[in-house]
Formats: C-alpha cells, structure tokens, sequence
C-alpha cells in the first residue's frame, strides 16, 4: 500500500515548487496554496525530491 501523502497548507507559502517539480502529483488550489490531488501520479523517488526541495517542509508522508 502506497504511503499517505499530506500538504500542511497552514505552513505553504505558495512557491509552486512542488507543483513545478511533480506536476502530475501536487497542484495549486484555488486559493494558490498547494494540494496533492494524485499522490500516485509519480514514483516515491520522485515525489521526495519535492519534499525534500520544498524550502518551509510542508509536504510530508503519513503512516
């Protein structure tokens, strides 16, 4: 089972570096803040990258 993927939309600042990184994954809502609306549009690899890039951590797994 694929793990839960989670935006803490309280903390985005509304980079779109997530979105640009992983397209198929993360989008921005209406309001300009980030959302996944398919976690498995791309490889776990690929979806850490931009956790890993994202500059105020608010992307993360849930168990």
């Amino acid at each position: 089972m694929p793990r839960k993927l989670f935006v803490d939309q309280d903390a985005c600042i509304c980079c779109n570096l997530c979105a640009d990184t992983v397209p198929d994954v993360f989008r921005m809502n209406d309001e300009g803040v980030a959302e996944v609306f398919d976690p498995l549009g791309a490889s776990e690899d690929l979806i850490q990258e931009a956790i890993d890039a994202c500059p105020v951590a608010c992307i993360h797994w849930k168990d």
